[in-house]
């Protein structure tokens, strides 16, 4: 995929979320072996320190993986958003990251209640992503859990627009007024928890497209998404489960993606 700023954006990602950091730098660097190039991570992950550690053992080329990490949902100022992004660096060990996000419009105790929709402390986190941008600390910028009016605020009220949103999304559940709002403002759709939490395998559509393809319910839910021209986000850390992930060497016929659209 490639950003609005022209920066390629591999299609296919780890996501580390609920990884131990003590546990995160072996599963890194046997995803890196499998073939990944894009590792995803976040402060409130805190796991980042691994996430870096990972990257350096499995003895590639910085330039060659594409980091994400994500301002804490809870950090609704500049300036702590600024000293955050000083202490993720730190923890990765790195110059920059490939894509930066704000993790989420409300703290996440909050997400979801619609008690106050933080606008004015989400341009100030922004600033400070945009002056990371343009310090050349992260080469992207983006947001995650953002909603059209989340987005339009930073349209409104700030220079660069979000170049990624990540957001949920599931074969069985994908937003599509929000990817395709996004798909007509040059925004990349990442889609994380693609596989909902696991719970697609006990989806009896899914399984028998799995069945029909022989492939797993996993390959499925992410060659569908992939069909949507969405980035995906899966977990894994065994390495059976990596592998399965990024083995997607195959198409889902016309018929199967109609099938799961009908579905959602």
């Amino acid at each position: 995929m490639k950003l609005s700023n022209d920066v390629n954006l591999p299609s296919v990602g780890l996501g580390t979320w609920l990884i131990e950091n003590s546990k995160v730098s072996e599963v890194v660097k046997n995803a890196i072996a499998i073939g990944y190039r894009h590792i995803d991570t976040a402060q409130a992950y805190e796991n980042e320190e691994g996430v870096g550690k990972g990257i350096k053992v499995a003895g590639i080329k910085r330039e060659d993986i594409f980091v994400t990490t994500k301002v804490a949902a809870e950090i609704k100022d500049y300036k702590k958003a600024k000293e955050s992004i000083e202490e993720s660096l730190k923890k990765l060990d790195m110059d920059y990251v490939d894509l930066l996000l704000i993790h989420c419009p409300v703290p996440w105790d909050e997400y979801g209640s619609g008690r106050y929709n933080y606008f004015k402390e989400n341009v100030e986190v922004w600033k400070a992503l945009e002056e990371a941008y343009s310090e050349g600390k992260a080469r992207s910028i983006g947001v995650s859990n953002f909603q059209i009016s989340d987005l339009e605020n930073i349209f409104n009220n700030c220079k660069i627009k979000p170049m990624v949103n990540q957001v949920y999304a599931s074969p069985t559940q994908v937003p599509f007024e929000l990817v395709n709002y996004c798909k007509e403002h040059d925004i990349v759709f990442e889609a994380y928890s693609p596989l909902s939490h696991g719970k697609a395998k006990d989806n009896k559509l899914i399984q028998e497209v799995a069945t029909k393809n022989n492939k797993s319910f996993s390959q499925i839910c992410l060659k569908y998404l992939l069909a949507k021209d969405l980035v995906v986000l899966p977990k894994a850390s065994s390495y059976d489960h990596l592998k399965e992930n990024f083995d997607l060497d195959f198409k889902l016929s016309e018929e199967d993606i109609k099938l799961i659209d009908e579905n959602n």
